[in-house]
């Protein structure tokens, strides 16, 4: 516990000043490397700032880092790779109440800028471990079971990649809950899950 402790203090942290209030959120390059190096970029870059949480959801998640406040999306760099069961298998954080983690397409190497913080424990967002072999001798997901799967398929199957998980606020979460339980609806070219009060993010910083 105590090597963690002096581990920790060497994690970057990331504040963000809203419109909502300002959180915190402690990264884990030890876990996440290219993750977490991707991110900080993009805070370093000022791709955050004056962007919107344009998804929220009271019972999941808020999602931002897109989006202005006109709905234009910002430019990105390419995908960062997908590391979320290599995040996990070295003791990282799953996706519970507070986590910050990347957002995506149905493609798991499709994730840019965009990050979402988990609002509610998320188990069904967590990367699935594959047990070792090859055949893998028997592998459980979502209640059935498969004998003798070849383990590239399992590897590759879209469905059990989930989502990195790379930090976690430690600062505001009281804000986060705040921006949660603002009222959504329509809004620029989505349906649903939108702040019907923009929560904007005014900046975004390196803090340690």
């Amino acid at each position: 516990m105590a090597a963690h402790t002096v581990m920790a203090a060497d994690n970057p942290q990331v504040k963000f000043q809203t419109s909502a209030g300002e959180f915190v959120v402690e990264l884990y390059p030890d876990k996440a490397p290219k993750t977490v190096e991707n991110f900080l970029q993009y805070v370093k870059d000022k791709h955050y700032n004056g962007t919107i949480f344009h998804r929220v959801i009271a019972n999941f998640m808020i999602q931002g880092g897109g989006y202005d406040s006109k709905y234009v999306e910002r430019p990105t760099r390419a995908p960062v790779v997908h590391e979320g069961r290599e995040a996990l298998a070295a003791g990282g954080p799953r996706n519970t109440v507070g986590t910050l983690a990347m957002a995506r397409t149905n493609d798991p190497q499709s994730a840019t800028a965009q990050f979402f913080i988990n609002v509610q424990d998320n188990a069904f967002l967590d990367p699935v471990l594959i047990p070792p072999g090859d055949p893998v001798p028997r592998f459980e997901y979502q209640g059935q079971v498969y004998k003798d799967t070849p383990r590239a398929a399992l590897l590759n199957s879209p469905q059990l990649f989930g989502y990195t998980v790379f930090g976690k606020v430690i600062k505001g979460l009281d804000v986060v809950m705040k921006i949660k339980s603002t009222p959504t609806g329509a809004g620029g070219p989505f349906r649903s899950d939108v702040p019907q009060t923009p929560i904007i993010i005014n900046s975004a910083t390196v803090a340690k």
